[in-house]
C-alpha cells in the first residue's frame, strides 16, 4: 500500500519570478525542513513579512522560520563566497542561520566559472542567452564532463593536486580560447578555504538527512528555482537555465526516492513575465505592459533588468503542468491586474496558418507563434485586503475558474500582495 508522506514540492510554472520564495516561506511556517534541489545563486527569492523585505539567492526560503531545518541539496551548485556573504547578511538582520546545512555532493562554483560564463555570453554576440553571469552553466557543464569539484572533495588528501589540475584546465580555456585572465593557485586555494572553513560544520549527506526526516512523518518542503519553461530539457531551449527545474528533479537533486514526494504545487503568476531572450507568444509592449510592470515591480531581483510582460499563456501552462509533474496551482500577483478593464488569456497558438495546442520544441517556431486569446472582464477593484476566496469579486473568481478549466489543474490558493497575510489557501495543502 502506498504511504502518504508529508512532503510538498514548490516549483515555478513559467519563466521564473513567479513568487516561489513567498509561497515557500508561507508553507515553511508549517514545515520541519526546507530543501533547495536545483540552481544556484542565480535565483532571487523575495520574502516579505512584518513590513520588512528579505532576499535570498541560494539559502532556502525556510531560513526565516527558526524552527525549520534548511538544506541545500546535491542538485544545487554553490558559490561558497556568495553563500557565506548571504548568511552573514541574514545574521546582520537577526536571522539565525544555525539551521542551514549543505550537501556534501553539491558542486562548487569558482571564479573561473563566472568568467567563462561572461566570456561565452560575449562570444555569442547576437545569440546571447541572457545569463546572469554567475557561473551556473559552466559549473553544470563541468559536472557533466566530470571536471567538477564537490563539497566533499575539499577534505580529501589529494585535493590540492585535483584543484591544480582543474585550475590549469580552466586557465587554458580562458586564456587560449577567450583571451581572458588566468588565476593563480594560491589565490584560488586561500579564498576557497576561507569560506569552506566557515561552513565546514554544516556539511551533510542531504539524501540521508531528508529521507530520514520524511520517513519520520515530518513535513518536508522542496523549493524549486527558476521555472519549468526554463528547464534544460523541457524549456524554451537554448534560452533556458542549466538545470532541471521541474518537480521530477526534487528526488534526484536531494538524494531520495521519488516515492517520498507526495504533492507538487506549481506557482503561477496571474500574467506572464520573462527576462532575457527567447520566445514568449503573449508578450505585449503597449501601455498595459508598462502599467503591469510598474504595479508588479517587474524588474529582476538579481539583475535589475525590466522583465518582459505578457498575458497569461494557458498553452504554456498546460505544457508546464504536464512536464513539471504539477498537481495544483498557486496564483500569485493576482492584485496586479486590479486596474485592467479587459484581461486576456491565450488558449491556443497559430503557427504557419495552423492552430496548435502545445509549445513547439524549437524556439524559432515559438517566436513565430501568434496567440489566440479569449477576453474576460476585469474586476477593477482593489483586492489586496481580501483574506478569503469568498471575498474575491466575481470576475476574479471567473478568471481563476477559466484558467483551471483550460489547464486542467485546480488551484490550491492565491496571493494578493507580498505579505504572508496576503496569501490565501482554498483548502489544506495535503487535502485531496
Amino acid at each position: 500500500m502506498e504511504r502518504k508522506y508529508k512532503s510538498l514540492v514548490v516549483v515555478g510554472t513559467q519563466w521564473g519570478d513567479e513568487g516561489k520564495g513567498k509561497i515557500t516561506d508561507y508553507f515553511a511556517q508549517k514545515a520541519d525542513m526546507v530543501v533547495r534541489f536545483a540552481g544556484g545563486d542565480n535565483a532571487g527569492h523575495m520574502i516579505e513579512f512584518n513590513n520588512k523585505r528579505h532576499k535570498v539567492t541560494i539559502v532556502p526560503s525556510g531560513i526565516f522560520n527558526p524552527e525549520v531545518l534548511n538544506v541545500i541539496g546535491n542538485g544545487a551548485v554553490v558559490n561558497l563566497e556568495k553563500l557565506v556573504l548571504e548568511m552573514q547578511r541574514l545574521q546582520e538582520s537577526h536571522i539565525n542561520t544555525d539551521n542551514l546545512f549543505i550537501s556534501d555532493r553539491a558542486h562548487l562554483i569558482f571564479d573561473w566559472h563566472c568568467q567563462i560564463d561572461e566570456l561565452q555570453e560575449e562570444a555569442r554576440k547576437a545569440q546571447k542567452i541572457g545569463t546572469t553571469k554567475r557561473g551556473i552553466g559552466p559549473t553544470y557543464a563541468d559536472k557533466a564532463s566530470r571536471y567538477g569539484i564537490r563539497v566533499c572533495d575539499v577534505k580529501q588528501p589529494n585535493f590540492k593536486s585535483v584543484l591544480q589540475e582543474n585550475l590549469d584546465y580552466h586557465n587554458e580555456i580562458i586564456t587560449k580560447i577567450y583571451n581572458g585572465n588566468s588565476y593563480s593557485f594560491s589565490e584560488v586555494y586561500e579564498k576557497l578555504m576561507k569560506y569552506y572553513n566557515f561552513i565546514a560544520d554544516k556539511i551533510v549527506d542531504s539524501g540521508e538527512v531528508v529521507a530520514r526526516t520524511i520517513e519520520n512523518n515530518n513535513f518536508v518542503l522542496f523549493e524549486g528555482a527558476q521555472g519549468v519553461l526554463l528547464d534544460i530539457d523541457h524549456g524554451t531551449y537554448p534560452f533556458v537555465t542549466s538545470s532541471s527545474c521541474s518537480a521530477n528533479n526534487a528526488s534526484i537533486g536531494t538524494g531520495i526516492h521519488a516515492k517520498h514526494v507526495q504533492k507538487v504545487v506549481g506557482v503561477a503568476k496571474a500574467y506572464n513575465t520573462r527576462v532575457g531572450a527567447g520566445g514568449m507568444p503573449t508578450e505585449i509592449t503597449n501601455e498595459v505592459c508598462l502599467r503591469i510592470r510598474e504595479r508588479g515591480n517587474e524588474y529582476g531581483s538579481n539583475s535589475g533588468r525590466p522583465r518582459r510582460i505578457g498575458w497569461f499563456d494557458a498553452v504554456a501552462m498546460k505544457y508546464a503542468v504536464r512536464v513539471g509533474g504539477i498537481d495544483e496551482l498557486f496564483l500569485t500577483l493576482f492584485d496586479v491586474l486590479d486596474t485592467e478593464k479587459i484581461i486576456k488569456i491565450c488558449v491556443a497558438y497559430e503557427l504557419d496558418g495552423k492552430q496548435i495546442q502545445t509549445m513547439p520544441a524549437n524556439d524559432n517556431d515559438l517566436l513565430r507563434c501568434q496567440p489566440i486569446y479569449i477576453e474576460m472582464p476585469g474586476w477593477q477593484t482593489d483586492i489586496t485586503k481580501v483574506r478569503s476566496y469568498e471575498e474575491l469579486p466575481q470576475n476574479a473568481k471567473n478568471y481563476m475558474a477559466k484558467i483551471a478549466e483550460i489547464t486542467g489543474a485546480k488551484f490550491l490558493g492565491f496571493s494578493v500582495g507580498p505579505d504572508r497575510t496576503q496569501t490565501i489557501l482554498l483548502k489544506g495543502e495535503f487535502d485531496d
